[in-house]
């Protein structure tokens, strides 16, 4: 009897220490600080640019592992989003502008946010991250829904808006997502944590505070480099998207170009003063050493560039947008990866990061391997899409542009990094071009249509459902 007691006794014990073993791994498991900027281009120090004052996301960039050639999955707020908060690219939902409810196309779909909660996260939000027509409350345990706004209706020129507006900086709806993030940053929590911020500047309208504008003197103002006849070898797809007679043309019209410059510099600097204040309460927190931060932006934005404006291209300017990586014991502080990369990479990094199973509908992989040497092998190019069955695809050194119409654009950034001059025609590249074409996505599901991938996933719940 007693030896038979000691025995209860003792695998009690051990299922005791192995239950508290797994407790204790479950909560040593990373928090993640996730941020979005709203059209945020390249025009941050970090990446190079001379002009804009960025201080706070360059030293952000400092603290761990900046990409120098990171890209959307698709130039437009709403299917670049959807892409990679649901881990499929735009060809395989058909969602490829804001007018597509992701929700009705993909219903299904486990989210980057739901798969956190569905694995023992603590999941909330603040600002823009899903894009706000289609917010899918249900994916999130907590968000702060009502984050208020101020006056813009700035002038401008035509669609384009922009123009100093008379408020301070908590009255900006930024502001107080960043309160919201950082009261619950500054608390103590029993489970871990996914915590969002969503900043909505700089989208337009390009209106902050007076102050931001007059760390940016008119006469001081640099244009983008540009060419004047940069149209003349694109091909009739291309220039459609560019649409020279539209946006550029109104404001060639009007000689407000540098206004306009002056005041996309300034919001940029508004974001990066709110962001300098979330960082520096969660540096202020308990949770800075056991929390990996992702920072992206949506896509990227043209200022004339191409005689286009804002996104909607498949061009450098448009697609490329910020990427930074700050994860404990594995970036190295001020490191730098020139992989490409695009941003359907983000939602199976983190699940390798934070030990969640990746679920299988997933069209990135982790880019763990890059995040600890950056000079690791990677041979994936980074991949966009713009609209039904255009496509580009840029590598380390290519950009290869496919239209829905068969036109093409080639760009040699070794000797072209403002892509002025399109080889697509240039018959000793036709190999260089062939193998680019083969790198694009085959799956073009109709706009708005449920496509192969998402029948997939349907059947793979259904199967879970099932299964006992």
């Amino acid at each position: 009897m007693r030896r038979t007691l000691s025995w209860i006794i003792g695998l009690l014990c051990v299922f005791g220490s192995v239950l508290g073993a797994t407790a204790h791994a479950a909560d040593a498991r990373p928090n993640v600080l996730f941020i979005a900027i709203d059209d945020l281009r390249d025009w941050v120090g970090f990446l190079g640019d001379t002009q804009t004052k960025t201080p706070n996301l360059d030293r952000l960039a400092a603290r761990g592992m900046k990409f120098t050639r990171s890209y959307c999955a698709a130039p437009v707020c709403n299917p670049s989003r959807t892409a990679l908060l649901t881990g499929m690219r735009p060809g395989s939902t058909g969602v490829y502008n804001n007018n597509i409810d992701w929700r009705e196309v993909v219903p299904d779909v486990v989210t980057l946010p739901l798969h956190f909660k569905q694995n023992g996260y603590f999941v909330a939000g603040a600002g823009k991250i899903t894009h706000d027509s289609f917010k899918r409350r249900s994916d999130w345990e907590e968000y702060l829904d009502k984050a208020g706004g101020v006056k813009d209706d700035v002038g401008g020129v035509d669609g384009i808006r922009f123009g100093a507006i008379d408020a301070d900086d908590d009255d900006m709806p930024d502001a107080k997502s960043v309160k919201y993030v950082s009261e619950y940053l500054a608390k103590k929590h029993d489970k871990p944590f996914f915590l969002a911020c969503g900043f909505k500047k700089p989208h337009m309208p390009f209106s902050v505070p007076q102050k931001y504008f007059d760390k940016f003197p008119l006469d001081r103002i640099k244009l983008p480099d540009v060419k004047a006849d940069d149209l003349k070898d694109i091909p009739p797809a291309g220039i459609k998207m560019a649409q020279p007679d539209g946006d550029h043309a109104a404001i060639m019209k009007s000689g407000r170009w540098k206004e306009a410059v002056q005041a996309y510099l300034a919001t940029i600097s508004f974001m990066d003063t709110m962001l300098g204040r979330l960082i520096e309460n969660f540096d202020r927190s308990p949770h800075r050493d056991n929390t990996i931060i992702v920072l992206w932006s949506d896509h990227g934005w043209h200022l004339g560039e191409k005689e286009h404006w804002r996104k909607f291209a498949l061009w450098e300017e448009a697609t490329r947008a910020p990427l930074i990586w700050s994860v404990p014991n594995l970036t190295l502080t001020g490191s730098t990866c020139e992989r490409p990369v695009d941003f359907m990479h983000i939602y199976p990094t983190l699940c390798d990061l934070c030990g969640l199973p990746a679920p299988k509908h997933l069209q990135g992989r982790s880019i763990r391997t890059l995040l600890k040497d950056p000079q690791a092998e990677w041979s994936q190019p980074a991949i966009t899409t713009h609209e039904f069955k255009n496509h580009a695809v840029r590598t380390e050194r290519w950009r290869f542009i496919l239209y829905a119409n068969g036109d093409e654009e080639l760009y040699d950034h070794d000797a072209d990094p403002h892509e002025w001059t399109n080889l697509a025609s240039d018959a000793k590249l036709a190999t260089v071009k062939s193998e680019l074409e083969k790198l694009l996505p085959t799956e073009n599901a109709p706009p708005g249509k449920k496509s192969e991938a998402e029948v997939k996933v349907k059947q793979k719940a259904k199967a879970k459902k099932k299964s006992p």
